[in-house]
């Protein structure tokens, strides 16, 4: 137990600069989106997390608990949980209540996130009363962040059930451990073939680490560098051969979009930095030894020169103990993401099928795909659909299905508009170890 605690604390979860005690809601101006006559309040927790509550005139008597993506790496600020709140004002709009916490730091850490997040779930319950249900939902890397969540606070001291249920949207359901090695190929194939991220007049260091403790590198002049050697910033046909070539490669080798490779980079540099130098103790989670690139012009190059490194027990070990997943669900767990998803992949959602599915508990998890090509914000009622399944599972025990949750969703347009998306028969792939090229997702 000891070490279990050397390692927690070794990811930064001693509290930051807090307030003395938890701010009760204070009234606050609801931004647009919200139905009319919903009730916004605010505040800070005795952590230092800021969150806001939505609540509507015509409250079902549920709350919702939201867990945010990210991770941001800005500090934050007291109106951050607002561009979620208006994000997911469906939610408000189907008549739950909303509640979202900034997290009380920014950066990873998704332990941290989830006691940032059962705090404010108890704030509502200790300002308003134990809701009739509450309901987690996680966006994004918040997924990861409310599965956790569920895992640890998913019971009180006397072994009653707090949550009724758990949304996972576009979640990284993976867990740390294997969320990220594909970004952490993208550093190494990246530097193979454009050599200045470190540039040569610059510091070496390992890649995993994102950057070196005291960087000044900014955003602004990582895209510099990318655009500089792929060009992946102009017309197509401003791009010289050079960089159209190394462009390809890139992209053919890690199976990123294109449209995303400059955020893919900025994440496998700064958040990165965040989670090694700042969370993990300086110890590395990630290898690429063993691993065989393929889908270059020249994969007995790339493979003789791209550089390697090898793990650190002890940071896998850290960041599996912050991140991972056990699998023993508790309530019924609704999962929806996008089959052409650009930022969290959709094989995601089969480690989290197989890490379920050992623990014994498939019977509380039921996960639904789209063929839309977005990751931050799906169609609005296909979110509709969720809650309402939710709902009729918790109260009735009616266990949807992807195309009970298609009709849902059919319904829903006549509330919501704009399309569904549902894909009854999709089977997702697989997520190997290392399998490059990685298989383009696609209906089967």
């Amino acid at each position: 137990m000891k070490k279990l605690s050397s390692a927690v604390l070794g990811l930064g979860l001693a509290l930051a600069a807090s307030v003395a005690h938890a701010e009760a809601p204070a009234p606050k101006t609801c931004p647009e989106g919200l139905p009319a006559e919903t009730k916004c309040l605010g505040g800070q927790d005795q952590n230092g997390a800021y969150y806001w509550i939505a609540i509507p005139k015509a409250w079902n008597g549920t709350l919702v608990l939201h867990t945010h993506g990210g991770p941001r790496l800005k500090t934050p600020k007291p109106d951050d949980a607002v561009e979620d709140l208006q994000r997911f004002a469906v939610t408000v709009a189907e008549g739950y209540a909303w509640a979202g916490s900034n997290y009380r730091r920014e950066g990873y850490g998704v332990r941290s996130a989830a006691e940032d997040s059962d705090t404010l779930r108890k704030i509502f319950w200790d300002t308003y009363g134990r809701p009739k249900r509450t309901i987690l939902h996680g966006q994004s890397w918040g997924g990861n962040v409310a599965a956790k969540t569920a895992e640890l606070y998913g019971k009180d001291a006397d072994g009653r059930l707090i949550y009724d249920g758990v949304i996972l949207t576009s979640g990284v359901v993976s867990g740390g451990t294997r969320a990220y090695d594909f970004r952490a190929d993208l550093r190494a194939v990246y530097q193979f073939y454009c050599g200045n991220h470190p540039a040569k007049d610059e510091a070496s260091y390992p890649l995993w680490q994102g950057q070196p403790v005291g960087s000044k590198l900014t955003n602004k002049q990582l895209d510099e560098r990318l655009n500089a050697c792929t060009g992946v910033g102009l017309p197509a046909d401003q791009r010289t051969a050079e960089q159209k070539r190394k462009l390809a490669n890139i992209l053919s080798v890690t199976r990123i979009p294109e449209r995303t490779l400059d955020n893919h980079l900025a994440w496998a540099t700064f958040t990165f930095a965040d989670m090694v130098n700042k969370r993990l103790g300086g110890a590395n989670p990630f290898s690429n030894i063993g691993v065989v690139y393929k889908g270059s012009d020249d994969d007995r190059a790339l493979n003789k020169g791209v550089p390697r490194f090898k793990a650190d027990p002890v940071g896998v070990q850290r960041l599996a103990e912050d991140s991972d997943l056990t699998g023993k669900l508790l309530v019924p767990t609704l999962t929806m993401h996008a089959i052409d998803d650009p930022t969290a992949f959709v094989e995601l959602e089969q480690v989290f099928h197989d890490t379920v599915a050992k623990a014994g508990k498939s019977d509380l998890l039921v996960q639904s795909f789209t063929d839309e090509h977005e990751h931050s914000k799906l169609a609005t009622p296909e979110y509709a659909a969720m809650l309402r399944a939710m709902d009729a599972w918790i109260g009735q025990g009616t266990k949807p299905s992807p195309a009970s949750l298609a009709a849902g969703c059919a319904e829903a347009v006549k509330t919501y508009g704009e399309a569904c998306h549902f894909q009854v028969d999709y089977k997702v792939p697989a997520l190997s170890t290392r399998s490059y090229p990685r298989k383009k997702p696609g209906l089967k």
